[in-house]
């Protein structure tokens, strides 16, 4: 039942000598891993070709196999290679580079809107799409559960005592901003780092594709307990989540 619950738990959370991405729960996030990934691709042959360049530099024109160095000092065609050739390199890096920048700027007519506020150090939340009144709204403080008050496969230094509440194949604006110091909202599997400015209001949008609980962490050093204000979303169907509002609507 343990080894259930931890391993449901991690697989969207960081892992103990994690190398790579959080599995993607965005569109977001697969474009930022396509992208690496084909990145790292170019890097490797690069570094491959570049290595074998080195050393057979090092072996064919080393004093003991060539006795009369090469009076060589100019060649227009290498030189033309190795200008031309990183050109091109750079441009297909750039080309989908620029379409996934441009694709995480676009902000589709939401259907739900967020917004956060960071503290030092904890987080605050309100849906105010549902607000009835000035006095009446959904909102709530999101803080650290204590290492003493972990129940049994929750995970240290990542749980919150109030989860953010998404739900799938809908697409919700983010809008946030702080109070005190800088702070980030920051959520690997869904592809989200967004600072968090006193007086500015930033906006940042998600469309979840898949159920589950999704953790994250300040992303800026905003003070002695910056690692302690955790962030948890939990992306649930459309049904469950107009259940989870409207029980809150009646505690409001």
């Amino acid at each position: 039942m343990y080894e259930f619950i931890f391993n449901k738990t991690l697989c969207d959370s960081p892992e103990p000598w994690q190398m790579s991405f959080q599995e993607a729960a965005t569109p977001t996030m697969e474009g930022i891993i396509n992208l690496h990934n084909d990145i790292m691709a170019i890097i490797v042959f690069i570094l491959v070709f570049t290595c074998w360049m080195l050393g057979r530099t090092l072996y064919l024109f080393s004093s003991s196999r060539n006795k009369v160095p090469s009076k060589t000092v100019h060649g227009m065609v290498i030189e033309l290679v190795w200008t031309i050739l990183p050109s091109f390199i750079l441009i297909s890096i750039a080309i989908p580079s620029f379409a996934l920048l441009y694709s995480m700027d676009e902000v589709i007519d939401p259907a739900i809107t967020l917004k956060v506020v960071g503290h030092q150090w904890y987080w605050s939340y309100e849906y105010s799409d549902y607000s009835t009144s000035d006095d009446e709204t959904i909102n709530f403080d999101s803080y650290i559960i204590q290492e003493d008050d972990l129940e049994l496969g929750q995970l240290r230094l990542l749980e919150v005592d109030n989860r953010v509440v998404l739900p799938i194949n809908t697409h919700v604006r983010v809008l946030i901003t702080s109070t005190d110091v800088i702070h980030a909202w920051a959520i690997p599997s869904l592809g989200i780092k967004c600072d968090a400015y006193p007086g500015r209001l930033n906006l940042v949008s998600t469309f979840i594709k898949r159920e589950g609980i999704f953790h994250g962490q300040c992303s800026e050093l905003c003070g002695v307990n910056h690692g302690f204000m955790p962030i948890v979303v939990e992306a649930v169907t459309l049904q469950d989540y107009v259940s989870w509002i409207s029980t809150k609507l009646e505690d409001a």
